[in-house]
């Protein structure tokens, strides 16, 4: 074993070439997974909070990425999702009205609301993304492919739609525990950590 007989020095160098190579493949990945140049224009500067996957009987519905300004303090977020399969958006409205009624927000509300995305909501492909942006000043801005399609004003939208990847009654808790990750759910949702 050439391992063993290694002189301290000899141990020094391989600890040195093993650290440099970790710290090379860490900048790598941290290249490599940076976010989209839209996420990171409407939240300058931003972290990447968590992320994780939506799957339905096994099948692999998107991909979640849940982004946050680090300014201090701000309320700004987004909510990145690159789908996996093919849907119509009028069926994502809906299924968006569903889970808001499921978080507790009045049959008549989520529908009027889904009726609203559902005239926004753009049919989506496999690794297509739909992207929510919350800020306090403007609501929550749509945008498909990284171009905004929609504006939705107010903090009780915001609460309705978001609360379905990040209230406690949502339906993928699995996924609300790997996109909040070790920090708090947005601010807008009237939770504490």
């Amino acid at each position: 074993m050439a391992g063993k007989n290694l002189s301290p020095e000899g141990h020094a160098m391989k600890f040195f070439k093993y650290a440099v190579a970790c710290q090379l493949l860490s900048v790598t990945l941290s290249i490599t997974a940076a976010e989209p140049p839209y996420i990171s224009n409407e939240l300058s500067p931003v972290m990447l909070q968590g992320s994780g996957k939506l799957t339905f009987f096994g099948f692999h519905i998107y991909d979640a990425v849940f982004y946050r300004s680090s300014k201090t303090p701000s309320t700004d977020f987004a909510l990145d999702l690159r789908y996996q399969k093919s849907l119509l958006g009028a069926s994502i409205a809906n299924r968006a009205a569903d889970e808001m009624k499921k978080i507790g927000v009045p049959e008549a509300q989520a529908s009027l609301w889904g009726k609203e995305m559902a005239g926004f909501l753009p049919n989506v492909e496999p690794g297509q993304s739909l992207t929510a942006v919350y800020s306090a000043k403007q609501g929550t801005t749509f945008m498909y492919e990284g171009k905004k399609i929609a504006q939705v004003p107010g903090a009780e939208f915001a609460k309705a739609f978001f609360g379905i990847w990040f209230d406690q009654k949502t339906s993928a808790p699995k996924l609300r525990v790997e996109l909040l990750g070790q920090g708090c759910p947005p601010p807008v949702l009237g939770e504490g950590c």
